[in-house]
């Protein structure tokens, strides 16, 4: 009997995990394209830019209990992003190792994220890999993505005696001056 083949831009994930398949392989950064609008404008993906991926289908079955289906999820990429201090592109990797569960409710995976180390998602019959790949990805992304040691000095700060100083304006009475004047012994109220 021929294996069953598996679709990831539309993944049954129950037969998938039933399976115990596994799927793997590569999309041009472009085609995941809220990830490539995160790269640095100064270096934009280029052709060979890709992200790999391998996804592995497991199923537990216990006793007296619904099925376990899990998806263990493994992404990389090498990201240009912006250096957030010479503001210059820098190469950075960025890596996902998920496991994945996944549960027939809304309310189930409410349920089972809260006391749960691992994601838990709603199982659906049509999957989109790519989609999911990207999101973890997104949410692998650094915070702030800097150079160990920037290419290039960074600007020096400003020497003080060098700034031109501005004519300052004349100081204003006080408002309430005249009101104090009032309060003072010997006043006329």
């Amino acid at each position: 009997m021929k294996p069953r083949e598996f679709n990831p831009l539309r993944l049954d994930i129950a037969a998938f995990a039933e399976a115990g398949a596994e799927l793997s392989g590569a999309w041009p950064l472009a085609a995941l394209e809220r990830l490539a609008a995160g790269v640095s404008a100064d270096a934009p993906p280029a052709a060979g830019d890709e992200v790999s991926w391998s996804a592995r289908g497991l199923c537990r079955r216990r006793a007296g209990a619904a099925p376990e289906w899990r998806l263990e999820l493994r992404a990389r990429a090498v990201l240009r992003l912006e250096c957030q201090r010479c503001l210059q592109p820098v190469a950075t990797v960025v890596e996902i190792d998920r496991p994945l569960r996944f549960v027939a409710s809304e309310e189930e995976a409410s349920a089972l994220d809260v006391d749960s180390d691992e994601d838990v998602l709603v199982l659906s019959r049509s999957l989109d890999l790519r989609e999911l790949v990207e999101d973890e990805l997104l949410l692998a992304l650094p915070l702030v993505p800097r150079h160990a040691a920037c290419p290039a000095p960074l600007a020096a700060a400003v020497d003080p005696e060098e700034v031109e100083v501005a004519e300052v304006a004349p100081e204003r009475p006080n408002p309430f001056a005249a009101l104090a004047a009032l309060k003072k012994p010997g006043s006329a109220h």
